[in-house]
């Protein structure tokens, strides 16, 4: 996912001009930058907004950092190497608290990749100056989760990729059973008994797994774009008002990829199931 993402920097060179004060401020929408022509659709193009440059920008920090912590990997690591390993290390050892050692094992790259990705987008949109400098009078960098179609996409794919892995985990069967099916091991006439009320839970149920992804991407949105905002209109009264919402916003901006990451986790375990029933499956693959 890191590495995939740096293919859309590919954006061309371009003229930057000093920034001019905007009347208008933060904008819940990002804006278009350039639109990139699409050769297998013709009359259709591709926007790239500021966000989604900040979002490219993210990744390739990212892959720069790792790059440069494991390229001469040693058994006695230097700083950066070991500080890159404690991070994993603490990561891996969270998902597999949520999730039990079978789905972190399998699909920790995915958990990694989207704290890491959310956290250091989150950080790079406090920077001063992000905002400031201007492309054709538009700011040319945003903070990327303060873009609601950011956050939509993040939140849309996880539910692509959860829906995909709880079929290759269950099977069609089970998955629709887990769903619909008695719960808490009811046998003989009772199971029976109580069937229509599992079905109506199983409805609300998948009401519940169509909101998630919603969900996950205005928790994220929300949060940050709030944030920010605040801090553009104190920037605006005095660069010293600014201070206490920039410490509370490295809080948030934390917490919340840290949410992201738990949440996503633990959708994923309560469909497939609990920690002791992943240790006992066969491991097979997604």
């Amino acid at each position: 996912m890191v590495y995939g993402g740096a293919a859309l920097l590919v954006l061309g060179a371009a003229p930057v001009q000093a920034a001019e004060e905007h009347a208008e401020g933060l904008t819940t929408d990002a804006p278009v930058l350039w639109n990139i022509d699409l050769p297998f659709w013709p009359g259709h193009s591709l926007p790239i907004s500021n966000s989604l440059v900040m979002f490219c920008l993210a990744v390739v920090v990212l892959t720069i950092l790792l790059r440069l912590a494991t390229r001469k990997m040693a058994r006695i690591p230097g700083k950066l190497q070991n500080f890159v390993e404690w991070v994993f290390e603490c990561l891996y050892n969270f998902v597999e608290s949520l999730t039990g050692p079978y789905l972190a094992k399998k699909y920790f790259w995915y958990f990694a990749s989207i704290f890491l990705l959310i956290l250091v987008s989150n950080y790079m949109g406090l920077i001063p100056g992000v905002g400031e400098i201007t492309y054709e009078d538009k700011p040319l960098l945003r903070g990327a989760n303060a873009d609601l179609g950011v956050t939509v996409f993040l939140g849309f794919f996880y539910a692509l990729l959860w829906f995909i892995w709880s079929i290759a985990e269950q099977g069609p069967w089970h998955f629709l059973k887990h769903i619909f099916g008695p719960k808490g091991g009811l046998v003989g006439v009772l199971k029976y008994l109580l069937m229509p009320i599992f079905f109506f839970v199983g409805i609300i149920e998948l009401i519940s797994i169509a909101v998630r992804p919603v969900a996950l991407a205005a928790r994220l949105f929300g949060n940050i774009y709030a944030g920010e905002a605040i801090m553009e209109k104190m920037g605006e009264i005095n660069f010293l008002a600014v201070m206490p919402f920039m410490a509370l916003e490295i809080v948030v901006a934390f917490v919340q990829a840290l949410v992201f990451l738990m949440l996503t986790a633990l959708f994923l375990s309560t469909q497939v199931g609990s920690q002791e029933e992943e240790e006992e499956k066969p491991q097979t693959t997604a």
